[in-house]
């Protein structure tokens, strides 16, 4: 029997849903797909919208194939659209990082002002 999609195949799908926990797909073939949130990148994930919008065109990496339910589980990670996406995208301590020199700033501006109003 043919298999129409291989594991590890690079192929293309229309983002057709977005919930918390992933990214649904549709494929030729009747087939969907998912891609999970732990998939969209190698960093941690906060919000899935960030990664794909409904309507939208992706590649992905199959990870699995299910023929019978025609079913496919997905990855972004390694592939240049997760890249792509993952360079538009704060991680870690980066947004801390950007920030926390002006809260500084804010702070010993209103400790001046406090304690000239106290002279």
């Amino acid at each position: 029997m043919y298999e129409k999609y291989q594991k590890g195949e690079i192929v293309t799908g229309c983002v057709t849903g977005i919930e918390k926990y992933g990214v649904f797909l549709s494929f030729e073939g009747d087939y969907i797909g998912l891609i999970h949130i732990s998939e969209l990148s190698e960093h941690f994930v906060k919000d899935v919208s960030l990664y794909a919008n409904i309507g939208d065109v992706i590649p992905c990496v199959i990870l699995e194939v299910d023929d019978e339910s025609k079913q496919l589980k997905c990855s972004i990670k390694n592939t240049d659209y997760g890249k792509e996406k993952d360079s538009h995208i704060d991680h870690g301590f980066a947004p801390l990082k950007k920030q926390l020199p002006i809260w500084m700033d804010e702070k010993l501006k209103e400790y001046h002002e406090n304690s000239d109003k106290k002279q």
